[in-house]
């Protein structure tokens, strides 16, 4: 079990994050669609989680790309054009702020796959589903970061001609055991965890929060609402990230 909240701390729940984070030595995040949700980046979740009608989850699978490669990239050439105009909002520009304060004692982990937690200048980055804007060849070693570029519909590898796939972790397909390594010990060894703007359901991501607990790490949550992790965090701060995570920076 976690620690239990110091009945000393300030009762603003704000001040109380920013106490818990002030005191921590080592702090590892989370982050997940929420927080890029504000920069209009689409989450594909809800009632509207749908693209041309078909689901996430047929259009993001190695099956779906062995049976119709030319319809798995146009949806995430779909959402390569949102990453075009998508700009870090004041969420990721503070979890940018917070990495500068802990330096080499903070690890942000990221269940998102557009980069903006790099744009905004956090440069201890965990991408635990890759990155959107790189391609793999599906046959060779090829890889490439290949941003803002328009490929059509059935990219080829330049060095041996087979067809290209996104550089990032479709359903049924495992992390990449190295970040997921690096991730797993981050959550290990701090003792101040932060999930925000993921639901928490995206297994194995989400049992970093468990890992966390289970090390005694303060765990605080910065989310719309309630979450399925809202029962085992700390503190849960609930509203748009771009606005508490700025004021708990201020706080600090």
């Amino acid at each position: 079990m976690h620690n239990p909240i110091d009945p000393e701390l300030p009762e603003d729940d704000l001040d109380r994050a920013a106490a818990i984070v002030r005191q921590a030595r080592r702090v590892a995040v989370l982050t997940g669609a929420g927080v890029s949700a504000e920069s209009g980046v689409p989450t594909f979740r809800g009632a509207t989680g749908l693209w041309e009608g078909q689901a996430v989850t047929d259009v993001a699978t190695p099956t779906a790309f062995a049976r119709d490669p030319a319809l798995v990239w146009r949806f995430h050439n779909a959402l390569r054009a949102h990453m075009k105009v998508a700009a870090p909002n004041p969420g990721h520009l503070a979890l940018a702020a917070l990495e500068r304060r802990f330096g080499n004692r903070f690890t942000l982990a990221t269940q998102n796959i557009d980069g903006l937690h790099q744009a905004a200048g956090s440069r201890n980055v965990l991408e635990l589903h890759g990155r959107l804007s790189r391609v793999r060849c599906a046959a060779c070693t090829y890889v490439a970061d290949r941003p803002g570029e328009d490929l059509p519909d059935l990219p080829r590898c330049p060095e041996c001609g087979a067809m290209l796939r996104p550089d990032v972790v479709w359903f049924e397909e495992m992390l990449p055991h190295g970040v997921w390594r690096e991730a797993y010990k981050a959550a290990e060894g701090c003792d101040c965890f932060l999930v925000v703007g993921t639901s928490a359901l995206v297994f194995p991501a989400a049992g970093l929060i468990e890992v966390a607990g289970s090390a005694r790490a303060r765990i605080l949550e910065f989310n719309l609402e309630r979450t399925a992790a809202s029962s085992r965090v700390d503190l849960g701060l609930y509203g748009p990230s771009g606005q508490t995570l700025p004021d708990l920076m201020r706080r600090l």
